[in-house]
């Protein structure tokens, strides 16, 4: 079966995550409610994380910006040189991120940041929240020490709402936080954003907790390579 279709990659996660919620609750004892538990629930973004890389700006944007950054002499990482490079910001990240409510997540040579919406954000609103600052400037800080990387910004919305104004406002917060991190010494050209609107889930939209879990940005840093 081919994978090359964007949406049925995105309906597979959230089958696959559905799956994994369903098989992961409890019952309250007191209430009879049954719930996911939060070590579950965090796994579940975990496994989902990133997994809209490159089907909302391509890895042919990816792609076109390594070459120009390389073109303009920014260097590159060769060979075996990669995965130590990267495994010495996801370990500052970790660090810098531990009790935020933002989860780090490998995927191969990239490392994805996932960043709840509630958050991030207030609601419907582009306006980033004031107590998130230390987060995206714990994020500014590893991206100008380790400058050999494409950042891309992605946003995501739940399934609420009109899917034309979810996609703008996905958009709008993903400009946010470029631009938050620009304002911090990040360079412009290395930075891509990507609306992601309703279209790609990490969770179901059936229940609050999967909607709040796709109310997301996912910042994702990827090496540049030689090659």
């Amino acid at each position: 079966m081919s994978n090359s279709n964007p949406t049925l990659k995105a309906a597979l996660v959230v089958a696959v995550a559905a799956g994994f919620m369903a098989s992961c609750q409890t019952t309250d004892p007191y209430t009879g409610e049954k719930k996911t538990t939060s070590t579950t629930f965090g796994a579940l973004i975990g496994a989902g994380a990133g997994a809209a890389i490159g089907m909302i700006s391509g890895h042919d944007a990816k792609q076109r910006r390594q070459r120009a950054l390389v073109g303009a002499g920014v260097g590159a990482r060769a060979g075996g040189a990669v995965g130590n490079y990267m495994d010495r910001q996801e370990s500052e990240l970790r660090a810098l991120m531990r009790d935020s409510g933002v989860t780090v997540t490998r995927k191969g040579e990239d490392i994805v940041l996932n960043m709840p919406g509630n958050v991030t954000f207030r609601t419907g609103s582009a306006d980033l929240n004031a107590q998130f600052f230390k987060v995206l400037d714990g994020v500014a800080q590893v991206s100008r020490k380790y400058d050999k990387t494409i950042i891309e910004i992605a946003g995501h919305t739940d399934n609420v709402g009109d899917a034309n104004y979810n996609k703008q406002l996905s958009q709008r917060r993903a400009s946010a936080v470029a631009q938050y991190l620009m304002s911090k010494g990040v360079s412009e050209p290395r930075i891509l954003t990507a609306a992601g609107g309703e279209e790609h889930p990490i969770a179901s939209n059936s229940t609050e907790q999967g909607r709040a879990a796709n109310r997301r940005v996912e910042v994702t840093l990827a090496p540049l390579k030689e090659g």
